[in-house]
């Protein structure tokens, strides 16, 4: 069994549903076109430039060009956790911290799944590194950003008490933890979610695109699961060494809580 391809025409009509919810935005005032139009735009034209890059690295299976792409891929998912942080670590750590973590994460995993699970051949093949990298990436970047996110706000909220610790002898992991704790399992929380949803609530993408392509079911879950497993472990690996890295870097060998080394709230 095959499925058909999807034309122009079938894009357009699909699009529909997107001019329909802009529509209610404005009739309902909901302030979100001008957001809807854009993000569209946005994810046509970059989906777009990814498809014919994509289509050349798997004609030239170069590992340049495909630790290229994949650097490339890791550097954007970088700005992307930089973005969403109302309070940013100060200087180059604001974007050097998440982009680091993500990187250590993603590849670690990445490298460990064409070298045993999939032994594709070569391993660095663009057709299975960078779909897979993609995929973790995505749900990697939200963990970091999140658990970034949380604890940043967390520290600045709970200032008195961390301070308060500190003062009365706790080391700063001490004093932290409880932030800590809550800043991992925030970064966690979503993929463990997603965990707990797949195949009862929804079926992912990955196992959707394998069954409508002809695979067997039984095949089709067992890559899921696979790729699952990775999402899980990437996300706790990059949201881990991230909270802890921001921990130490808002703290100092003596022990005292270095909020300065935050940005002011709202600027870059």
């Amino acid at each position: 069994m095959t499925y058909a391809p999807v034309d122009l025409f079938d894009l357009g009509l699909a699009a529909t549903l997107v001019v329909i919810n802009g529509a209610l935005s404005l009739a309902l005032q909901l302030g979100l076109f001008r957001q809807l139009v854009i993000a569209t735009m946005r994810m046509v034209v970059q989906l777009t430039l990814v498809g014919l890059v994509l289509t050349t690295l798997f004609e030239m299976v170069s590992p340049g060009w495909t630790a290229f792409a994949a650097l490339a891929m890791v550097a954007f998912a970088g700005y992307e956790i930089r973005a969403r942080q109302e309070r940013k670590l100060a200087g180059w750590w604001s974007y050097g911290l998440g982009t680091s973590s993500i990187l250590f994460a993603a590849m670690l995993v990445m490298i460990f799944t064409l070298t045993t699970q999939l032994e594709a051949d070569p391993w660095y093949h663009p057709r299975y590194a960078l779909p897979i990298l993609g995929m973790i990436l995505g749900n990697t970047m939200t963990g970091i950003g999140l658990g970034l996110q949380t604890l940043t706000i967390g520290l600045v909220r709970e200032r008195a008490a961390v301070e308060a610790q500190l003062c009365l002898g706790a080391t700063r992991h001490i004093a932290m933890l409880p932030v800590t704790r809550e800043a991992l399992r925030s970064g966690m929380m979503p993929t463990i979610n997603a965990m707990a949803a797949t195949g009862l609530v929804y079926l992912p993408g990955m196992m959707t695109g394998q069954i409508l392509a002809g695979i067997e079911p039984t095949q089709a879950v067992r890559y899921q699961l696979l790729i699952m497993f990775l999402i899980a472990g990437g996300t706790a690996l990059g949201t881990m060494g991230a909270v802890l890295a921001a921990g130490i870097r808002l703290s100092d060998g003596r022990h005292r809580l270095r909020l300065d080394r935050l940005s002011a709230k709202g600027t870059a």
